[in-house]
């Protein structure tokens, strides 16, 4: 049987460029190797290649998302996305996926779109009833009043690109004359900012995916980090403890994850999410954002929570190529 020829695809323009790189290690080491004849690419605003085994580069026919290895024309059965930001996590990529008729392995471009805008996404979630924290956004350019700021989501209070992961450019701010600074990093990263009101308790983090066989919810992770918030060097340089599973309550942990499989259907996911809350002291859970690219090296949480379902990341992608491949 000829093998499914999966392009497995990281880079993109934003500052997780280089964590892009680390899943996309991550999700080659993965794949089941008898079934899936994986190829690494490469896109950003400046190239799109393809690589061999020797590392050398294949330009990319955005045409048709084809390449031309030893001079004979190759083409992708399907592509796996794991570039964080743009254009992989924003609905670009997966929109031209679409158009081409590739099946791809994330959210349809609509729903990458919504869910990468952090603003709008958590006001959408927030109408059908989901608790989220209270949040302001400030466009790109406008001007605003600090002390109208500090009044509406009081102090300390985050400052966050509205399209970015990572915590790259978030600042906890804990006093009003800091707050210009950290619009000022925000912009820089991302544009558009929000401004958003500290939620304290529990962190925890949940991922979820569907199969063939429908929905499934993967155990919960606490994050503990070692600074003050969740931030890049928690994340990417080993100052947090992740517990999976999680030490909560019985019945909190079911309702982390019976939130979670309700919000991976009310977006009409795809692939693998995460989805991010914070319990707060009375046990009330708040929803953080929504993750529909994780991170996928072998220590991130959606591995993390995996094996401790007891599952193996190779099976479970292999159940997802197969399912949207068919879908």
């Amino acid at each position: 049987m000829n093998k499914i020829n999966i392009a497995v695809i990281a880079g993109g323009d934003s500052g997780e460029y280089g964590v892009s790189l680390k899943s996309q290690a991550g999700i080659l080491s993965f794949l089941d190797k008898e079934l899936f004849s994986a190829v690494p690419v490469i896109i950003t605003s400046k190239k799109w290649v393809a690589t061999d085994e020797n590392g050398k580069e294949y330009p990319i026919d955005k045409n048709d998302f084809s390449y031309y290895p030893n001079g004979e024309k190759a083409r992708f059965d399907f592509a796996y996305i794991t570039i964080h930001g743009t254009p992989g996590e924003n609905g670009l990529l997966p929109g031209y996926f679409e158009m081409l008729g590739i099946p791809h392995s994330t959210c349809p471009a609509f729903v990458s779109a919504l869910t990468f805008n952090k603003f709008f996404c958590n006001r959408s979630l927030s109408a059908l009833g989901y608790n989220v924290a209270k949040a302001i956004l400030l466009r790109e350019g406008n001007t605003y009043d600090k002390q109208e700021i500090v009044k509406e989501l009081g102090l300390p209070l985050f400052v966050k690109p509205n399209a970015g992961g990572s915590s790259v450019a978030t600042t906890k701010v804990k006093k009003a004359e800091e707050l210009e600074k950290a619009v000022m990093d925000a912009t820089a990263e991302g544009g558009d900012v929000i401004l958003e009101q500290l939620l304290t308790g529990t962190e925890v983090t949940c991922g979820c995916y569907k199969d063939s066989d429908g929905i499934h919810v993967l155990p919960v992770t606490e994050v503990v980090s070692k600074n003050e918030f969740f931030d890049f060097d928690a994340k990417y340089n080993g100052q947090v403890e992740e517990i999976t599973p999680a030490r909560i309550p019985a019945e909190q942990f079911a309702l982390i994850q019976d939130l979670t499989v309700r919000i991976y259907s009310t977006l009409n996911a795809k692939g693998i999410i995460r989805i991010d809350y914070f319990i707060s002291p009375e046990g009330t859970p708040y929803l953080v954002e929504v993750n529909t690219t994780p991170g996928m090296t072998p220590t991130s949480f959606i591995p993390q929570q995996v094996e401790a379902a007891g599952l193996s990341m190779k099976e479970v992608l292999k159940e997802i190529i197969l399912y949207n491949l068919n879908a």
